[in-house]
């Protein structure tokens, strides 16, 4: 019997804002995006096994994780 599993990671974005960067200091465009990985079973999602949102800035491409109340502050 043949058994298909592994894992995917989804990304999507949640929302885009104008801060200023931590990394190069300019008032620029902040993305956040959502990364989830699955759990696979021939080829179908079955759970979520992690959880992670990341901040992008647009001007100078430095990309931070941020925890899930900074996620919140951030919206």
């Amino acid at each position: 019997m043949l058994i298909l599993f592994g894992f995917k990671t989804a990304v999507k974005e949640l929302f885009r804002r104008q801060a200023v960067c931590p990394n190069c200091g300019q008032h620029a465009s902040q993305r956040v995006d959502e990364r989830a990985s699955k759990f696979t079973l021939f080829f179908i999602p079955l759970f979520t096994t992690r959880r992670r949102y990341l901040r992008t800035c647009a001007y100078c491409g430095v990309t931070a994780e941020l925890s899930k109340s900074e996620k919140n502050a951030l919206a």
